[in-house]
């Protein structure tokens, strides 16, 4: 039974109001790059539009189909995105995954509202879920800027 409720402590309010209002929903019709991921262990998929201009985010979408941790970090994600460069992308998501698995650091603003997630560390089973988000904008901004650059 403590398992149990610990599991239903980890949904806290803000997670919660987090899921509920994820940003930046709508897909983007001309994008950059798009890049869909797709966590094999719940089945949860993340995919995300983005536009790079000056080598910054100008333009961003996702369409986000995961469980209320995936939808949160989603959320915080699309909050934070808007004028993000590809490396501070890449340094959010490797951030977010040492916080999940190594009790690392909080990600640096603009992604420090990550920190919520902090307590789903102990859910191995749901890190794949949270990370979906910065997996596929992370690599939607590294072909982005490829393209850019070539």
């Amino acid at each position: 039974m403590s398992g149990e409720t610990d599991l239903i402590k980890l949904y806290s309010g803000r997670i919660l109001e987090l899921a509920a209002d994820i940003p930046r929903t709508a897909r983007l019709e001309a994008p950059d790059a798009t890049v869909k991921k797709r966590s094999p262990l719940c089945g949860s998929t993340v995919t995300v539009d983005l536009t790079l201009r000056d080598g910054k985010v100008t333009e961003y979408g996702q369409d986000v189909k995961a469980c209320a941790l995936g939808q949160a970090a989603a959320s915080v994600v699309g909050g934070a995105i808007i004028g993000c460069t590809p490396d501070q992308i890449a340094e959010a998501r490797e951030a977010l995954r040492r916080m999940l698995k190594e009790d690392g650091p909080t990600p640096a603003a603009p992604f420090d509202g990550l920190e919520v997630l902090r307590p789903a560390a102990a859910y191995k089973n749901r890190h794949a879920s949270i990370m979906l988000a910065l997996d596929a904008t992370s690599e939607a901004a590294d072909q982005a800027q490829a393209t850019q650059t070539a």
